[in-house]
């Protein structure tokens, strides 16, 4: 990290912020603070919120805009693409490309780097997004959002960007977020430390804030899993899972089947999300730059942890733009509960 971005984080940090601050009262405040902090990373956050909204207002008329359904398309992952994936994808980028504040564009749904023109490309950070998580969600109207991590270029700037820029270790990022299109659209985001939740007035068309300085304490009685995979799970995730069922442990399982949406539950109210390696996915399902590291990054500034079973998610280095990942994160007790179950012999109780 640089001085200017290491000066950055300490102006998001020192801040003082009241509810009912715009999230451009907000860029504009903390960018203020430091002379250091570079204009292009206040201008990307805009160009974040203003693709969030844009999402945000053809997520809630889907149905009516033709949104609904497949595209017909397989992407990268294999998976096949929903028409608001599409959207998503495309307006992150079309925001992000012309202010000229990024060099390159990861996303889950491309298979390479989406470059901006050349006239665009002396952009100092890299933008790596899942454009919409829970994407299989759409057609039945559940929670679904955006997820991103924001690298600074190691490259020189007017320079292309390389793999190099992207492919690195997740305690490189300078910030991360998401954005959730639920009952209400929430923007989370966090330079590393604090993280701040705005909530959109789709009235007056800002986010304002609504969940300032959100932290993790260090325990919670609440776990998140899909127990229909229980079977191909490691015995250990097993049997931490079912001990935490025994009676008068007063655990409690909540699981909506979208990342981002259990996610932001379990931050806001404190819970453990697991998703294990599976018998057909034994390096784990969950993307590396797309989802793990801007959840990893963000919990972490939240007093919480993630690991991957064995080691910190943010000490990974990906070898390659889709890699995958197994994933625990939440309040770090539980976290270490479980890195510790997976570390022990097999057939041993969590």
């Amino acid at each position: 990290m640089s001085a200017g971005d290491a000066d950055l984080r300490e102006a998001f940090a020192s801040a003082h912020f009241d509810e009912g601050m715009t999230l451009d009262r907000f860029i504009f405040e903390t960018t203020r603070a430091r002379p250091e902090a570079t204009g292009q990373f206040a201008t990307l956050l805009q160009q974040v919120s203003l693709a969030a909204r844009m999402v945000s207002s053809r997520v809630n008329r889907a149905g009516l805009a033709g949104m609904l359904g497949r595209t017909g398309e397989v992407n990268v992952q294999g998976e096949l693409v929903m028409k608001l994936d599409e959207y998503a994808n495309d307006t992150f980028k079309k925001a992000l490309e012309h202010p000229g504040v990024v060099a390159a564009v990861a996303s889950e749904e491309d298979e390479d780097l989406f470059l901006p023109p050349a006239r665009f490309r002396s952009g100092r950070y890299v933008f790596c997004m899942d454009p919409l998580d829970g994407s299989s969600n759409i057609d039945v109207n559940a929670t679904i959002g955006t997820i991103f991590a924001i690298f600074r270029r190691k490259s020189e700037e007017g320079t292309v960007a390389t793999m190099d820029d992207v492919l690195r270790p997740g305690t490189d990022l300078v910030a991360a977020g998401y954005v959730i299109y639920g009952s209400g659209t929430v923007l989370v985001i966090s330079t590393g430390d604090g993280v701040h939740g705005f909530t959109l007035d789709p009235v007056v068309g800002e986010f304002f804030l609504s969940h300032p300085d959100l932290r993790l304490k260090p325990s919670a009685k609440l776990y998140s899993v899909n127990e229909g995979y229980a079977a191909s799970w490691d015995p250990r995730i097993r049997a931490w899972v079912e001990s935490r069922k025994a009676p008068g442990m007063g655990w409690k399982q909540r699981y909506i089947g979208s990342l981002v949406a259990d996610f932001h539950r379990n931050l806001v109210k404190g819970g453990v999300f697991l998703y294990p390696a599976t018998d057909s996915s034994p390096q784990g399902k969950l993307r590396v730059l797309y989802e793990a590291f801007p959840l990893a990054f963000l919990v972490e500034a939240a007093g919480g942890a993630a690991t991957d079973g064995r080691r910190r998610i943010l000490d990974i280095t990906p070898k390659g733009l889709h890699d995958r990942t197994p994933l625990f994160i939440g309040n770090k007790v539980q976290v270490d509960e479980i890195t510790a179950a997976l570390a022990a012999p097999a057939g041993t109780a969590g």
